[in-house]
């Protein structure tokens, strides 16, 4: 059996909060007709890639997303509360205008000081990287020598790809963006592991649309 476990992470397709520049977190919106197209192109691009294992967030985006790319794989999806985006509070459903304008300051830290970040009843950066990590940890465990593909949200998977570039927490912003459905994969060995894609779309047949 092999020793060699291959994540792929890859984000939900576009929303229409993404498209009013809403912040969703817990909070969810539908996908786009372009959403739809993302998720449906990278599952035709994985077509013939193995896949053993198929988590997703539990919010109905990053669901919908996961339906969408698995193709006919008989594989079911494990919905996992873990995966989901950073709870934001009082500004899940507002605009990232409006959170300009009312929290300036928790605005900029979001952005540019993410561990000093906090606005009322959100998750810390801190508290989602312990969830994430954890599970991940867990589920890498539990299936050495699997496939594992992850369904999840943009700041999700900057905490993990930052875990692996051990890239320190202020400057999980810095890039590469994280596109809808971009793909990330990562190979994980007994003492190592490799990065082979990080925020890839080369599945994308329209233009990028940055949201």
């Amino acid at each position: 059996m092999s020793e060699t476990t291959t994540i792929y992470l890859t984000r939900h397709g576009q929303t229409e909060w993404n498209v009013q520049k809403r912040f969703q977190g817990h909070n969810d919106s539908p996908l786009t007709e372009l959403g739809i197209k993302q998720a449906m192109w990278l599952g035709e691009s994985l077509k013939d890639h193995k896949m053993d294992l198929i988590y997703s967030s539990s919010s109905q985006r990053a669901i919908k997303t996961a339906e969408l790319l698995k193709g006919n794989r008989p594989l079911p999806i494990n919905i996992c509360k873990a995966f989901r985006e950073i709870d934001l509070g009082i500004w899940e459903g507002i605009t990232q205008d409006e959170a300009k304008s009312k929290h300036a300051h928790q605005y900029h830290n979001f952005w540019n000081d993410p561990e000093a970040f906090y606005v009322e009843n959100c998750e810390t950066f801190q508290q989602v990287n312990e969830r994430v990590i954890n599970k991940l940890h867990h589920i890498v465990g539990e299936h050495i020598g699997k496939t594992i593909f992850i369904v999840t949200h943009t700041v999700v998977i900057k905490l993990i790809m930052a875990y692996f570039e051990q890239r320190e927490l202020k400057n999980i912003w810095n890039p590469p963006y994280i596109y809808p459905t971009c793909l990330c994969k990562i190979e994980i060995n007994k003492n190592n592991h490799t990065i082979i894609l990080h925020g890839d779309m080369s599945h994308y047949k329209e233009g990028i649309v940055e949201s």
